[in-house]
């Protein structure tokens, strides 16, 4: 028998590699395309026969695909096995913090999600009681979803996530059981823990299940209570230096009453966009805005200028184009193409908002850039942990990513 070890661009498989590559290939098939028989397989691959039935057998045996039904009724000869993922082979789960609530979800290796959990949390609750709090709302979830174990646990929190540890960045603005959180579901389940910024998540269930699933360069910008940015380029979160990419409330802009500090947004772009900000905006325009200022006060009042028409028109010229400020000076330096309006406000908001700060921004950036308003909705955060979570667990359980072209062995 000749050598295994084939040349691909200029480089050599070893047979475990070539394998592990075409494990990882077939099951990425199976994940995207769904149930396919061994010869729907070989098409799709390329590779041999008896390669595939090798390849077939060994994820079998590694309880990762299953014989899932019959195909070929309709023909002579004996009817061909239909191989699919075996969905309950691992378990993850995503885990939404904010400052006075968490919820969770709990989902199989296919992203199916079986069990959904929340509850509130009180602003001056003691940190090791919220965070065994949360612990056990996981617990019952996984529990309710039929998962003995978890694969991995993506969690989504406000702040700054530092790249280098991981951890959450301290700071008197968040709640102190927020950092204590992913030591205490470490030390309950055992399965890694993986924490992200709140608007990168809602970046990737934008493109992963929104409305910019034809995109590879985005920004999002998140209007909820406060604002923040996520930028994606070339499909990959960028977090920056100390994970501060998209902190765009401390951008200087015009029509503030001063400039932003180190320690504090006031006079940043925050005082133009923030919840309070809105709800004094469309007070002052004669939309009605509850004097709790927060997020849920601040949609709610866009969403009735846009049930409004042609009466809410004023507040969403003004507001689009105090959204256009910041956003054009993020488009200017980054050119992503395409802007997504997320979190409460940008929701609602929707088309009709997009609308007006694309035509501010084409007035205010000579780069076009589409504007586009976020669909994923109030679960966009949990999704997005979710998503990261199962990316984990692939790629641990099928393999770190390969080209997708296979390797072939001597055999073909």
């Amino acid at each position: 028998m000749t050598s295994t070890r084939v040349p691909l661009a200029g480089r050599t498989a070893s047979p475990r590699t070539a394998r592990a590559i075409n494990d990882r290939l077939a099951l990425q098939l199976l994940k995207d395309e769904g149930p396919l028989t061994a010869g729907q397989l070989k098409s799709l691959t390329g590779l041999s026969r008896p390669t595939i039935a090798d390849l077939v057998e060994r994820l079998r045996g590694a309880g990762l695909i299953a014989v899932v039904g019959e195909t070929g009724a309709d023909r002579r000869g004996p009817n061909a096995r239909v191989y699919g993922i075996v969905a309950d082979s691992a378990h993850v789960a995503g885990v939404d913090v904010r400052a006075r609530s968490v919820a969770v979800c709990v989902a199989d290796l296919l992203g199916h999600i079986h069990a959904e959990a929340s509850l509130p949390v009180a602003a001056d609750a003691e940190p090791a009681r919220a965070a065994e709090a949360t612990v056990d709302l996981v617990r019952r979830a996984a529990r309710k979803a039929g998962a003995e174990r978890l694969h991995h646990i993506g969690v989504g929190a406000p702040g700054l996530v530092d790249p280098a540890t991981g951890e959450l960045a301290a700071t008197e603005a968040l709640p102190r059981w927020h950092r204590e959180l992913s030591t205490a579901l470490q030390g309950a389940f055992g399965a890694p823990v993986l924490l992200e910024n709140e608007v990168n998540l809602a970046a990737v269930a934008e493109q992963r299940l929104g409305v910019v699933r034809d995109r590879d360069t985005f920004v999002l910008l998140w209007l909820g209570h406060g604002v923040g940015a996520a930028v994606v380029l070339d499909r990959a979160l960028r977090r920056g230096a100390s994970g501060g990419t998209g902190e765009i409330g401390f951008l200087p802009v015009p029509g503030t009453a001063g400039l932003p500090s180190a320690t504090g947004c006031d006079g940043g772009f925050h005082s133009l966009v923030s919840s309070a900000a809105v709800c004094a905006l469309a007070r002052g325009l004669g939309v009605p805005a509850d004097a709790a200022d927060d997020a849920p006060a601040a949609e709610a009042a866009v969403r009735a200028a846009v049930e409004a028409g042609e009466r809410g028109e004023p507040f969403l010229d003004a507001f689009a184009g105090r959204i256009a400020v910041g956003a054009a000076a993020v488009c200017v330096v980054l050119d992503p193409g395409c802007v997504v309006l997320g979190g409460e406000m940008g929701r609602a908001g929707g088309a009709a908002l997009a609308r007006r700060v694309e035509d501010r921004l084409r007035r205010l950036c000579p780069l076009r850039t589409q504007v586009r308003a976020g669909v994923v909705g109030g679960g966009g955060v949990l999704r997005g942990a979710v998503l990261t979570a199962l990316d984990a667990a692939q790629n641990q359980l099928f393999g770190a990513p390969w080209p997708t072209r296979p390797f072939r062995h001597a055999d073909g």
